[in-house]
């Protein structure tokens, strides 16, 4: 019998979990080690952040599905990684740290197989100072960071309605932060709140992101056909902002906030503060901070994980300038270099480079986004992970049928701009591939023909089923596994 362990249970590693117990069976056991008790439907998180879902609608309890699926299961949170064991144990294992019940605080040592580390982000908040829900700003990164978001928008919201006027500050909070579309949706749904209470009078909406021009999104933006015509992101997404009367702040890299006020540098090397009424900003991101020991104990951390504690996998890492960085370079089956039995899937492993080409503000700080990994992408890597464990494990194969590079995947992007069966909206645009590849499309960088974007009513009816079908996939429901990622 062979053990899978995976570490995390998002969109990655639940998915992986789901996919490797339907190949394996009985006879091969899937662990999942994950600090949360739920599973989260992340993009949903947006509409709880503006009061339009509650945290039970974009959630569900982990342990019931598992048990029925006869996935082993502990609320925990991976401290280290041991690949070669130690001078006591032969196999490899996992030392985990315990968060509920009898065994609280306490550590074990979980053996394995084959390991997937699908821990996900840590939501760095301390890199930007006063930064966060704890802090002074808020986040829609979780369903509680969005449910707080939201009590204080009401506050936002309430003044306005007593004829005080309220500035709203949303964007990213560090100078390398991702997740731009995030923020950029919840920009719109709160655009669409205030015009719905006929509020706008009242409210100066600003958008600040590290972005160089807007709708970048961290992948260097897009060129996208729309109603016959090939138009940049950029044109796309200034036109929502203009109909959306949101003003926007670029190329800024925040870099402390306090109370009501938020300190950032531009490319042109200027300082600038921004004061705010209510702030909404992303962090950055890092990996969960497991370390890595050798069988004689030695620290291998840096050997397994990038500097940000990222997995390092089937990439290449050679540091190169942007005239140079290539399609090639990202990886297509997520294994460790080092060991044929570790993989990363999602937001786990570390990207080679950025998408977005590289800057630095006159003073020599980087002003950037890194690069998006979350939703789509994530659940597909999680699967092929688990496809090409399985197929070693049933046939014995060292070979990599499945492959899912970025810069061969496409990827579809939903971003709710309103909410309502007759009056909401959404832009929805697609890219194919995600990361561009310079030399097969020269002219676009992607496929023009697969890369489009259209705005409108049939948007948000497509997001909102998508949010009924990930979570019902994602439940194990009858005939899941026929639900693409």
């Amino acid at each position: 019998m062979a053990k899978v362990l995976i570490l995390g249970a998002g969109i990655s590693g639940h998915t992986a979990a789901l996919i490797a117990k339907r190949r394996l069976g009985k006879n091969h056991e899937v662990e999942v080690i994950s600090p949360n008790s739920n599973y989260q439907w992340v993009p949903s998180n947006i509409w709880i952040g503006v009061g339009l879902m509650t945290p039970k609608q974009v959630k569900f309890e982990l342990a019931p599905v598992y048990k029925r699926l006869g996935i082993t299961y502990r609320q925990a949170v991976a401290i280290s990684i041991h690949p070669d064991g130690d001078k006591n144990v032969v196999k490899p294992y996992v030392t985990i740290e315990y968060l509920i019940g009898d065994k609280k605080d306490t550590q074990e040592n979980v053996e394995y197989d084959y390991l997937i580390n699908a821990t996900g982000p840590k939501l760095n908040f301390n890199a930007t100072e006063g930064l966060g829900p704890e802090k002074f700003t808020d986040s829609v990164c979780t369903y509680q960071h969005a449910s707080r978001a939201w009590e204080n928008l009401q506050i936002c919201l309430s003044k306005m309605e007593k004829g005080e006027k309220q500035r709203l500050l949303i964007g990213t909070g560090h100078p390398l932060a991702t997740c731009q579309g995030a923020a950029f949706e919840y920009s719109l749904n709160i655009a669409f709140e205030i015009n719905k209470r006929k509020l706008n009078h009242l409210a100066e909406i600003t958008w600040i992101s590290n972005e160089y021009e807007l709708g970048d999104f961290g992948m260097g933006g897009a060129y996208v056909k729309r109603g016959g015509y090939i138009t940049p992101t950029k044109i796309f997404a200034e036109s929502i902002f203009k109909e959306y009367n949101i003003n926007w702040i670029l190329g800024a890299g925040v870099s402390k906030v306090e109370e009501g006020l938020a300190y950032y540098e531009t490319l042109d090397g200027e300082y600038h503060t921004k004061e705010f009424d209510f702030a909404m900003l992303i962090p950055s991101f890092a990996g969960s901070g497991m370390k890595a020991y050798s069988k004689s104990e030695e620290d291998i951390t840096s050997t397994i994980f990038v500097a940000n504690g990222m997995m390092k996998v089937d990439a290449d890492y050679t540091p190169k300038p942007y005239e140079e960085w290539d399609a090639a370079d990202w990886p297509s089956v997520y294994k460790s270099p080092l060991y044929d039995n570790i993989y990363a899937a999602g937001i786990a492993f570390a990207p080679p480079h950025a998408m977005s080409k590289p800057m630095k503000s006159k003073n020599g700080t980087q002003i950037n986004p890194t690069p998006p990994r979350t939703g789509m992408p994530s659940g597909v890597i999680g699967r092929i992970v688990a496809e090409n464990i399985a197929d070693k494990i049933l046939t014995g194969t060292k070979d990599h049928k499945h492959k899912a590079s970025m810069s061969k995947m496409g990827a579809a992007c939903v971003v709710s701009a309103g909410y309502g069966i007759r009056h909401g909206q959404a832009a929805v645009m697609t890219v194919y591939p995600i990361v561009q590849d310079w030399k097969k499309y020269p002219k676009w960088g992607r496929d023009i023909g697969y890369t489009v974007g259209e705005i409108g009513l049939a948007g948000h009816w497509m997001k909102l089923f998508m949010h009924y079908m990930f979570l019902y996939k994602a439940k194990a429901k009858p005939f899941w596994w026929m639900i693409p990622e």
